[in-house]
Parts: structure tokens; sequence; C-alpha cells
């Protein structure tokens, strides 16, 4: 499993700044053995062997970026986060921005509302960055837990669903071997790659994916590819 970088809560608080993009160090590990282990994989990998997992490293940007995106399109999604850079001004100049966590916390509700939020995704976003402001995540002994224990601590969150948490192990902490099970895209790819498009249950994506351990997380990203476009956050 990848170790993420040391950081804290207080991070997210900063001044913006655009971080660089971060490689998992497993990846090209991870697709010498799917493609060793899974004929449908070697064909993806081949494909899009190119593209890379990246990861911009900021906890509370990945999460709000998360919540911004639940249950619209990633056109939506990302209409709604420029709009909301542009009222905490900050600049939106085609790179990730870091979203200081503060900058949330004195917001107006009807003012983030103005940006296309719905009250719950408002009352989400607040709670989330309360949260980091008052140290109440710790971000700083993530790099040291597994990955069923930072769920449990996100799931704590309002708004943060485990499907969140686990996009957050992927996007954010780069886990090797997440199995998001409960996200369409993985379970319309297998469908379309291992079935002919044939309705799919949890039990066989499971199965299907036992294959691709212990780099399940490689897995998924390569049959979101397929699909495109990536989930919001990628």
């Amino acid at each position: 499993m990848s170790a993420a970088p040391r950081s804290t809560a207080a991070d997210s608080a900063a001044t913006p700044v655009s971080a660089p993009l971060v490689t998992p160090p497993f990846w090209d590990d991870a697709c010498k053995h799917l493609s060793k282990r899974d004929r449908v994989m070697r064909k993806l990998i081949a494909d899009f062997g190119l593209a890379r997992l990246h990861s911009r490293r900021d906890a509370f940007t990945t999460l709000a970026r998360s919540i911004v995106g639940q249950q619209v399109s990633v056109k939506a999604a990302q209409t709604a986060w420029i709009k909301l850079l542009a009222l905490l001004e900050l600049p939106n100049d085609g790179v990730s921005v870091l979203l200081p966590a503060s900058s949330l916390v004195s917001v107006p509700a009807d003012k983030l509302r103005g940006v296309g939020l719905s009250a719950r995704k408002v009352e989400y976003l607040s709670d989330l960055a309360r949260h980091f402001v008052d140290g109440r995540v710790h971000v700083d002994q993530w790099v040291d837990m597994g990955d069923e224990a930072i769920i449990d601590e996100l799931v704590a969150i309002r708004g943060i669903s485990r499907w969140t948490a686990e996009m957050f192990l992927i996007f954010h902490l780069m886990r090797a071997n997440v199995l998001p099970l409960d996200d369409l895209g993985l379970i319309k790819g297998i469908s379309i790659n291992y079935f002919s498009g044939e309705p799919v249950s949890r039990a066989e994506a499971r199965e299907i994916a036992d294959a691709w351990a212990p780099y399940r997380t490689v897995g998924t990203w390569y049959l979101w590819r397929s699909l495109d476009p990536l989930p919001t956050g990628a």
C-alpha cells in the first residue's frame, strides 16, 4: 500500500496555491501485474497506458469537489466549482487551485446557494470546512491508518458517503487496492468489458476484481477510462 505524504488540516487553511501533480509510485508495477492476470486489463492498459492517476494532495479541496459533484453531471459540477472559486476570489487559471477550508466557514449560505449549490450541499460544505478548521479530521494520521479506518472517520462528516470516502482514498491518498462497489461507472465498466453489456451483480464485480489485487484501484481506474469521463475529482 502506498503511503501518502504527511500533511495537516492547517495546510488546507493556508493561502491558496496550485500543488504539483503526484503520480502513484506503484503504477507501473500495477500495470504489469494486471496485464499478466487479466486479458481485459491488458487491452485497456495498451489503449490508455500513457495516462496516469494524478493527485494534487489537498484533502479539503478533494472532499469539497466531491460534495459539489454529487448527483450532478461532470459539466454541472465544474460550472458550480468555477463559480465557487469566483465567489471566494480565488484564481481560475486552468490549474487545480487549492481551496482553503477557512475561506468557506464565514460565507453566508445564500451566497453559496447563488453559485448553483443546493441547500443541502451548502450545509455539507460548511460542516466539512468546520471539521478541518477545528481539527476534527486527523489528516496527519491518515498515512498510518488503514483504508477502512479512514472511511469510518470521513463518513462521520455530513455529506460524506462511503462512495465519497472511497473516491478520496483513490484520488487524494492514492491507495492501491480500493474497490468502490457502489460506483456506477465501475459496475458499468465491468458489464461492458467482461459481460458484453449484461447486468452485473456486486458479487460478480468483486469476483472479477479479485484478480486485480493488490491493485484494484488501478483496475477500477482503467475501467473508468474505458467509459470516459472519469468521476468528478479525477
